[in-house]
């Protein structure tokens, strides 16, 4: 009869590896990592490029508010 209690109890699972799945596992792990981290700079570059480019739209008008400031003077 199974109880409760003897789930508690019940013998520990053992799981054996070979050294060769192992390391392919850390490699997948890796390159998955390497993906990630692509995409993560890509994604930086497209916000550089987008913020870089409303900054040189902006400086027509800067240059503009800093000469008739100078010129009120």
């Amino acid at each position: 009869m199974y109880s409760l209690f003897d789930s508690f109890f019940a013998p520990p699972t053992i799981v054996v590896v070979s050294e060769e799945r192992l390391k392919a596992a850390e490699l997948k792990a890796k390159e998955k990592q390497l993906l990630e981290l692509k995409v993560r700079l890509e994604q930086m570059q497209e916000y550089y490029d987008k913020l870089d480019a409303e900054i040189k739209a902006l400086q027509p008008a800067r240059e503009k508010a800093i000469n008739e400031a100078v010129n009120d003077v």
